[in-house]
């Protein structure tokens, strides 16, 4: 400040957020939207205004459900016979070579799965037995077998999937969905998380962070239980009237600031109060489950007042139907080493599957039923796979386990703009490798902001000196799974 008058406006405007009933409870509810607009591909005062992809997108919205711990895919959707015939044979030295695992040494022995498998739907697909809901939707998923990353630890394979980089300070794959597209929302965030089973992700709240994109995209974590969001009450003693004249204050006193002195950020800032404010409405309404037919509830298997995935998946839809442009799951409890009772490739992966099936399976059905399905991404998996032999700490235990196995597994989408009944790529006769279209993570995130309608290789963000995208400098679409 140049100007003595210029001196006392920011002191007062200090002493009013310090003083006055706005409070630090506003200012943390806030700063889960605000941050510099800096380089934000939009004009205006709203950095979270819609905008138009590069070229007509066949998904206009995204709901990601991770699995984190990355769930056994030879268990539930590619069936190896040969690998069953082989069951409790050494695993052959030519698979081993050259390859790093987490807690594996010597020469492992081969794992059959104990899951039954069938063909379901039109397509033949083969699916678990530990997975019957997802039987009856089969026809409108595809499946690639023929995923590949390169990390095996969960941390950075997580990172890698979402962030495009192992090591963390990048931006999600939500957060560049919301910089590009911004929201269909004026009421709520364009980018929300749900968290189911009690943990956070492996790679923390990197995994939905924005990194060095504007703190405006990164995602606004939601719960099920208590206030959707920290602070979106009022604190005890303050109206809703009260709390509107303050920030009405506080708008008054940015605005001369930003007269003043011109700085962007000023202006949305007031724009995310603003937001902050409605969400105050809006985000207890949406997130209010009660309001849905006791039908819709028994269908995923929802409990309002409990934290649970089922409660989340119909969360997800009641979110993107709202007009929220990317919703992001994660579920814990999917890292199958079988190092504890119940937590096997047996009946405690069944077990797990009875959380997850019925309401993933019910999201499906719900969101084609209401017309959004053609035009919502679902997408489903882990941040890697499992060895097709036993993981090494059990090899003497009663309890099946596989390792981490970052060379081949499966993932899955529905709607959006992918084919339905579809099965891409294949693994070999064992589970080892990829025999037939190799999948890389950057592919996979190549095509899903391909179906949003951008050019990976030119949704960019100039940061210290260079344009960075999500796909590092890699990447193709794979066109073969489009529609």
């Amino acid at each position: 400040m140049s100007t003595q008058h210029d001196h006392l406006l920011n002191v007062t405007r200090r002493h009013f957020l310090n003083r006055s009933g706005v409070g630090l409870g506003s200012m943390a509810l806030a700063s889960m939207m605000p941050g510099s607009t800096l380089g934000a591909p939009t004009g205006g005062d709203n950095p979270l205004a819609p905008k138009k992809p590069h070229f007509e997108p066949k998904a206009k919205r995204v709901i990601y459900l991770h699995m984190t711990g990355s769930p056994p895919n030879l268990d539930l959707f590619d069936y190896k016979p040969e690998l069953i015939t082989r069951d409790g044979e050494d695993c052959p030295q030519s698979f081993l070579e050259g390859k790093k695992f987490a807690f594996t040494s010597g020469v492992p022995k081969l794992l059959g799965t104990p899951q039954k498998f069938q063909q379901v739907g039109e397509a033949g697909t083969w699916m678990s037995e530990a997975i019957p809901h997802l039987q009856e939707v089969a026809d409108e998923m595809c499946l690639v077998h023929s995923m590949t990353t390169d990390q095996f630890n969960h941390a950075p394979a997580e990172l890698l999937l979402y962030t495009g980089s192992p090591q963390s300070g990048r931006p999600s794959l939500g957060s560049w969905t919301t910089y590009g597209l911004g929201s269909e929302s004026d009421n709520l965030p364009g980018f929300v998380v749900l968290i189911s089973s009690g943990v956070q992700p492996n790679g923390g709240n990197k995994s939905f962070g924005s990194g060095f994109l504007p703190s405006v995209y990164q995602g606004v974590q939601c719960r099920t239980q208590g206030d959707p969001v920290l602070y979106v009450s009022n604190p005890d003693g303050m109206s809703r009237d009260i709390r509107r004249m303050s920030l009405d204050a506080l708008k008054d006193l940015n605005e001369m600031q930003a007269e003043r002195v011109g700085h962007p950020e000023t202006l949305t800032r007031i724009a995310q109060y603003e937001l902050a404010f409605r969400m105050q409405v809006s985000v207890p309404e949406v997130m209010d489950i009660t309001k849905e037919t006791k039908q819709t509830l028994e269908n995923y298997g929802a409990e309002p007042g409990k934290s649970s995935l089922a409660n989340n998946c119909l969360l997800a839809r009641r979110l993107v139907e709202s007009g929220v442009r990317f919703v992001q799951l994660f579920d814990w409890g999917w890292d199958y080493h079988g190092t504890s009772a119940g937590s096997g490739i047996g009946e405690g992966l069944r077990d797990k599957c009875t959380t997850m099936d019925k309401p993933v399976a019910a999201l499906i059905k719900d969101l084609k039923q209401r017309g959004l399905l053609e035009d919502t991404l679902i997408v489903w998996g882990g941040e890697f796979g499992r060895t097709p032999f036993r993981e090494g700490r059990t090899a003497k235990s009663k309890i099946l386990g596989r390792d981490h196995y970052p060379d081949c597994y499966t993932m899955w989408m529905a709607g959006g703009g992918v084919k339905a009944g579809y099965n891409h790529g294949q693994t070999d006769e064992l589970g080892f490798g990829v025999v037939e279209n190799k999948v890389h993570i950057h592919d996979f995130q190549a095509t899903i902001l391909h179906l949003l309608g951008f050019d990976h290789e030119r949704l960019t963000y100039r940061f210290q000196g260079r344009d960075y995208r999500l796909t590092d400098v890699h990447g193709h679409v794979v066109k073969e799974i489009l529609a």
